[in-house]
């Protein structure tokens, strides 16, 4: 059985995830359509500052985290946010390259799919 404080805190995170989707899906369209960067470069910025702006909301909103090593956590959250951005760059060009899905909406599914990657490990690593 799931914990309902569980629940909230993936809740807290997806809300705190849904701002860094504006912060991420502006730089990358801003970098990619306006400025004309590479794709994955564009999309690479975005996740990174969304990552950032995610992390300190997460940190005192979703996990009220208390923690006076904030280097080290914030090395944590951002090491697995990279790991995500892997992932999330290997199902855009899977789904972009491979498939041929448009992009907004391959980045958008592999949004989704980093979103539970990224809660379950901080839940687990991170914030615990």
């Amino acid at each position: 059985m799931i914990d309902k404080l569980l629940i909230y805190k993936f809740v807290k995170f997806c809300v705190v995830g849904f701002s860094g989707l504006f912060v991420d899906f502006g730089t990358t369209w801003l970098l990619k359509e306006k400025v004309h960067l590479n794709k994955y470069v564009a999309n690479s910025t975005g996740f990174v500052l969304a990552a950032t702006s995610n992390y300190f909301f997460n940190r005192f909103w979703t996990f009220h985290s208390q923690n006076s090593h904030i280097v080290t956590e914030y090395f944590s959250f951002f090491s697995i946010s990279i790991a995500g951005l892997g992932i999330n760059n290997l199902i855009i060009y899977l789904l972009t390259d491979k498939l041929r899905l448009n992009f907004y909406l391959s980045k958008l599914i592999a949004v989704g799919v980093v979103t539970v990657w990224n809660f379950v490990m901080n839940y687990l690593f991170t914030f615990r």
